[in-house]
């Protein structure tokens, strides 16, 4: 195992009516006054908004709003919040959502500190400070409840880039896997797509992987296949419900990266360049990527892509075992193909412009030129 330093300093709580008490973890940290950021009025129409107001009013903190979060996450409304951050002087940033609020809340911590744009902080300038993040999650699926990271798309220039920085990683996340049965069934494979990529991402890339890391991964990607199919029968079990939300914490708080050497994130960066050109939901835009990356990719890294096909799937060659893996894709109903997104030619040219700027920025470039993207795009179109 190669030396590595782990550091995660967030704080989980983990269990049913959580969120209650979110004033009171809030009150530790001697905040009094928040911004909430959240995506749709579902929170104030299922009741959890009002849960949460009472919370921090118990608590004697005070609040202000940034609602309208949406998938894929955009600079222009990180920009809105953080103006409504500085103008009413909050000292923290409560995020009620899924992880793009979450991410949006992170880039909103940091801009509300800085004299200058946010987006400095996405293309190369260090997080120094932020107000303190608290969050509490209604999807389970980016992590980003026990990570430092955040992903949003400039509208103006459709680069999705990611804010990243210790100060951004979140001081209490609240996981109540209760509060995410209403997801819907299309982004509960969406999301279980998602927590499969970043299981994969060094697991597959990486030229070095300490065995109890492989281990790590592999349980947790068989305990994501396992439990969506739990959950899409029925969604109200919260036994899977919990082990669903508690894995994709996992797949991307660091643990499946510890002792790991030399890892990339291809599949990320070149879907990065489907949502922000066609703005698809990010898990849907993967599990058409993965499939085709990994037919792309298996033969620079072949034992460990049979490693994947034996141990997720019982299968003896690699070849097999992403088959396997798009014919599970298929059959919980994400999609697997360009036309299912309904990505067309000329679409594609413009996404593959842009994965090819991702592609430098990652410093990636060197393996994914034109032709290979062309070549992985070709291979998303079967």
């Amino acid at each position: 195992m190669h030396a590595f330093t782990f550091y995660n300093p967030t704080r989980i709580e983990f269990g049913e009516n959580k969120e209650a008490n979110i004033g009171d973890y809030m009150s530790e940290f001697r905040v009094k006054k928040a911004l909430i950021v959240y995506g749709s009025n579902r929170i104030k129409d299922d009741g959890l908004f009002d849960i949460v107001v009472q919370s921090l009013h118990d608590n004697d903190i005070d609040f202000v709003e940034c609602g309208g979060i949406k998938s894929n996450p955009v600079l222009s409304k990180v920009r809105e919040g953080i103006n409504i951050a500085k103008s009413a002087k909050v000292d923290c940033v409560l995020s009620v959502g899924g992880g793009s609020c979450l991410d949006s809340a992170k880039a909103i911590a940091a801009g509300a500190l800085a004299d200058e744009d946010v987006w400095e902080f996405f293309v190369g300038k260090k997080v120094v400070d932020a107000l303190p993040i608290f969050d509490i999650m209604t999807l389970a699926a980016t992590g980003s409840e026990m990570n430092s990271g955040g992903v949003v798309t400039n509208d103006e220039t459709l680069q999705k880039y990611s804010i990243g920085g210790k100060p951004l990683f979140p001081k209490v996340s609240i996981i109540n896997p209760k509060l995410q049965t209403t997801v819907s069934r299309e982004y509960l494979v969406y999301s279980a797509s998602d927590v499969i990529a970043h299981s994969i991402e060094a697991y597959l890339t990486a030229k070095d992987r300490p065995n109890i890391v492989n281990r790590l991964v592999e349980n947790n990607i068989k305990t994501v296949m396992e439990t969506t199919e739990i959950l899409l029968d029925n969604p109200d079990d919260l036994v899977a419900r919990g082990d669903f939300a508690w894995a994709a914490t996992l797949a991307l708080n660091g643990l499946t990266h510890a002792g790991v050497q030399g890892l990339s994130f291809p599949n990320h960066m070149i879907e990065h360049a489907m949502s922000a050109v066609c703005d698809v939901p990010h898990g849907a835009g993967l599990s058409v990527v993965m499939p085709a990356w990994m037919m792309w990719y298996q033969k620079n890294n072949l034992p460990q892509f049979e490693r994947f096909a034996h141990k997720i799937f019982g299968k003896k060659n690699a070849t097999d075992g992403i088959i396997a893996l798009k014919a599970w894709f298929d059959k919980i109903g994400t999609p697997t193909t360009l036309a299912q997104l309904n990505i067309d030619d000329e679409t594609l040219d413009a996404v593959i412009d842009n994965a090819l700027d991702n592609a430098k920025a990652w410093q990636m470039d060197d393996i994914y030129d034109r032709q290979a993207l062309e070549e992985i795009f070709s291979l998303a179109k079967l």
